[in-house]
């Protein structure tokens, strides 16, 4: 193999732990149909130039027996070579807004963008549907040709949620300092699937991912859960009118 197609190789290893992570070396090789051992090489590579880690979760599970897999996501300076989309130049310019304006012109900004991003991305939304899910990819595939290297991914058996994952942000420098920035496009993603969304994680806040939660669908209450609430409801002494 020449160094430019190992340089590719490795570069698509980078791009799937970007998109994919917490992302094992098996399932990379599984995705990318390479050998274990080749995923592996890259990997030692990726880790020694700083450009992915291995992820710790936040909750420990049931340990099992054996030597437990080791997941990887990319750091902050492997995102940092994914083609940035601003400069220094606009957190100092959000700054000098705040400065001169205040508050009110930076949530008013955030909205406009937020603005920008409905209108760019409502018709490709619409087209998929009126299911949730469905609207979601649609809209994950819309924010991974802009370079937000955007999944979806089922919560539990995918039946009631699922959850909008974005591995790169290109504005994520200046969310970290001004959240509004978050916010608003939190907003815009609920207006743009029809139901309200969570945003559980992002990339501004220091998580390896941008994560959205996305309600598919409500539980059905228990048939006897529902008589004994409209039981209550019938318990509830009347409103009568008083006399003159």
């Amino acid at each position: 193999m020449s160094q430019a197609d190992d340089d590719s190789t490795r570069s698509r290893v980078l791009d799937l732990i970007v998109e994919k992570g917490p992302v094992s070396a098996a399932q990379l090789a599984k995705v990318l149909d390479l050998t274990p051992a080749a995923v592996r090489r890259h990997i030692t590579s990726l880790e020694q130039t700083g450009e992915i880690q291995i992820h710790t979760p936040s909750t420990s599970g049931k340990r099992r027996r054996g030597r437990p897999a080791r997941f990887y996501v990319a750091t902050a300076d492997a995102r940092t070579t994914f083609g940035e989309a601003y400069s220094d130049l606009a957190n100092r310019a959000l700054s000098y807004l705040s400065q001169v304006a205040g508050d009110e012109a930076i949530d008013s900004f955030a909205a406009s963008r937020g603005r920008d991003l409905e209108r760019r991305y409502m018709p490709i939304v619409e087209a998929a549907g009126k299911d949730p899910a469905d609207r979601a990819r649609a809209l994950a595939d819309a924010l991974t040709l802009d370079g937000y290297a955007a999944t979806v991914r089922d919560v539990g058996d995918g039946t009631y949620a699922v959850q909008l994952c974005q591995g790169h942000c290109p504005v994520r420098d200046v969310a970290g300092h001004f959240h509004e920035l978050c916010e608003a496009e939190t907003r815009t993603f609920a207006r743009l699937l029809g139901v309200p969304v969570q945003r559980l994680a992002t990339l501004a806040g220091g998580e390896h991912v941008c994560t959205t939660h996305v309600p598919i669908a409500m539980p059905t209450l228990r048939k006897r859960a529902v008589r004994a609430a409209a039981d209550k409801r019938s318990q509830r002494p009347q409103r009568t009118e008083g006399t003159r």
